[in-house]
C-alpha cells in the first residue's frame, strides 16, 4: 500500500470512528445522567421554610420513608412543564413529596406555587444554591428519590415525563415501599 493511499484512508478511518461515538451518545437517555451520591446518604442540611405558609426541609427529616425530593425555582421553564406530574403524584399519595426552590426569590416562588398548586409536603428554600452544589444538581428540575433509611436512590436530571414516571419513578418507588 502506498502512502498517498494511506493519508487518503485515514481520514475516514478517524472520521467513522467519531460517527460510532456520536451514534452511541445520542442513544444515551439524558435524563440517567449518574450521580457520584447514588446509594449514599442524603448530604446534610437545614434549609429554612420557603415562606411562613410552608415547612423548612432537612435531611434528618428524610427517613422512615421513601421520599421525592425535586429541585425547583419559578423561573424554570421545564419546572412548570413536569410540575402537572407532580401535583397528581402528591393527589395519589404515591410518595412523601417535598421541594428544594433553588436560587430564587420567595415571592416569585410563592407566587408560582399558588398560580400551579403546591403538591410538596415541605419546601426548603435553597437560595444560595450550597444545597444543591452538596446534591450535585446539575440545574433546575432535578428529582431523588431518597429510600426510607435517607440514602439516594436514584436521581432525575431534567423535567418528569409520563414516561419517566413509568419506566423509573413509580417502579423504583413501589420496590423501595415492600
Amino acid at each position: 500500500m502506498n502512502k498517498s493511499r494511506l493519508y487518503f484512508l485515514l481520514p475516514v478511518i478517524i472520521f467513522g470512528v467519531l460517527c460510532i461515538f456520536l451514534l452511541r451518545g445520542l442513544s444515551l437517555d439524558p435524563s440517567a445522567v449518574p450521580t457520584a451520591l447514588t446509594d449514599k446518604n442524603v448530604p446534610i442540611f437545614d434549609l429554612p421554610a420557603l415562606d411562613d405558609q410552608t415547612i423548612g426541609l432537612a435531611s434528618s427529616d428524610l427517613g422512615g420513608e421513601v421520599s421525592l425530593i425535586n429541585v425547583f425555582a419559578s423561573w424554570c421553564l421545564p419546572c412548570r412543564v413536569e410540575h402537572p406530574l407532580l401535583m397528581k403524584m402528591a393527589g395519589d399519595g404515591v410518595v412523601a413529596l417535598h421541594g428544594i426552590n433553588y436560587k430564587d426569590e420567595s415571592k416569585d416562588a410563592r407566587a408560582w406555587l399558588d398560580e400551579l398548586g403546591d403538591p410538596f409536603g415541605r419546601i426548603g428554600a435553597d437560595r444560595d444554591g450550597r444545597v444543591g452544589i452538596e446534591l450535585g444538581v446539575y440545574g433546575v428540575p432535578e428529582t431523588f428519590v431518597i429510600d426510607q433509611s435517607g440514602r439516594i436512590r436514584y436521581k432525575h436530571i431534567g423535567p418528569i415525563t409520563q414516561r419517566d414516571l413509568d419506566k423509573y419513578l413509580l417502579p423504583l418507588i413501589e420496590k423501595l415501599n415492600q
